[in-house]
Parts: structure tokens; C-alpha cells; sequence
């Protein structure tokens, strides 16, 4: 016999990687959209990288990685995705405090805005990529866009009611964010998934 024969075959990898995106997207999205909402004052946004960066950056790195070990090519390539947004997010709003990127005063607005709308193209291609996906997810990344374009506009145009309401429409994200989580847990622990909607593209 050989010694690959005598080798105990490996047990299959498994379990769900939004166990761990979901939760960690949703902390995040909410310390975010307490910032955009004024709950800490303005000149504190660094106040959520605390949790944007060791918490939903990396999160969603985890999540990506097990999901691509699973072989579950577009669930890591959403969390993938989003933890690119957040860690870069991160460094944007570190890099701009601290002075890291030698970007001026004068140009800490456009440097914004070349973030935001970069984010904004990306994130409406993985929509559209996504349509197949059941309804919910539809649903997250068109809130998530129009949240962005809101912060976007508040902030090139100076404009803090838009950049608030960017921050309610943060919140409401995050609740169907909640709700997909739920559904997961649900599964996990024995129960039935929380239905999530048929596709827009079939």
C-alpha cells in the first residue's frame, strides 16, 4: 500500500462564511453611519475606525478567504470586495489625520470625492453583477449605493443634510443586513433560513 493510500483522506471543508461577514459588515455599518448622522461630533470621524478596521476590515477578509476555500466564488468576491472598501476606508480616514499622505487641506475634499466615487463605480458593477443573487442582496448593495452617491454629494457640495441622510440610508442597509444575519443563524443552529427574496435575473 502507499503512502498516499495510507493517508486519511482530509474531511471536507464546511460551514457558512456570512456567519462571520455578516455580523462584522453590520458593526461596522453602524459605527459608520453613527459618524455620518453627527452622533460624535465632526471633527471626530476617526471615532469608528476602532471597529471599521480590526472588526469589519479584517472580518470581511475572513469571510472572503473561507468562502473562496469553500469554493464559493461569488460569496468571496462580495466580502472581498467589502473588505477592500473598509480597510481602505480606514486608511483614507487615518491617512488624512495624520497627514500620511502628504495631501494638502485644499485637497482633502477632492481626495474624498476621488474615494467615494471610485467606491460608488464599484460597488454599482457589483450590483449589476449580483442580480442573480436572491432579492436581499439587490436590495443591500442598492442601499449601499445610494448611501455612498448621498456622501458623495454632501460631501463636494458642503452639504451636511446630505451626508446625514446618507447616514440614515446607512441604517437602513445595515437593518437588512441584521435581517440576512439572522436568516444564516437560523440555518446554523438548526432552524429554517429567513427567505431573501427570488433573484431579479433569473
Amino acid at each position: 500500500m502507499t503512502a498516499a493510500a495510507k493517508a486519511p483522506a482530509r474531511p471536507a471543508l464546511a460551514g457558512d462564511p456570512a456567519l462571520i461577514g455578516v455580523p462584522t459588515f453590520v458593526v461596522g455599518a453602524v459605527a459608520l453611519g453613527l459618524v455620518l448622522t453627527g452622533y460624535v461630533p465632526a471633527g471626530a470621524v476617526g471615532a469608528s475606525i476602532a471597529i471599521i478596521l480590526p472588526a469589519t476590515g479584517l472580518g470581511q477578509l475572513v469571510a472572503a478567504v473561507w468562502a473562496a476555500a469553500l469554493g464559493q466564488n461569488a460569496t468571496a468576491a462580495v466580502f472581498g470586495v467589502f473588505s477592500g472598501f473598509w480597510l481602505s476606508y480606514a486608511a483614507l480616514v487615518l491617512g488624512l489625520i495624520h497627514g500620511w499622505f502628504g495631501i494638502s487641506g485644499d485637497a482633502a475634499v477632492a481626495t474624498q470625492g476621488l474615494f467615494l466615487i471610485s467606491w460608488l463605480v464599484t460597488i454599482i458593477v457589483l450590483t449589476l453583477a449580483t442580480l442573480r443573487l436572491p432579492a436581499a442582496f439587490t436590495l443591500l448593495f442598492t442601499l449601499i449605493d445610494i448611501a455612498l452617491a448621498l456622501v458623495l454629494y454632501g460631501t463636494v457640495s458642503a452639504s451636511a443634510a446630505a451626508a446625514t441622510a446618507g447616514g440614515y440610508v446607512v441604517f437602513a442597509f445595515t437593518a437588512v443586513g441584521v435581517y440576512m444575519f439572522a436568516g444564516a443563524l437560523f440555518a446554523a443552529t438548526g432552524g429554517r433560513p429567513l427567505p431573501l427574496g427570488r433573484p431579479v435575473l433569473s
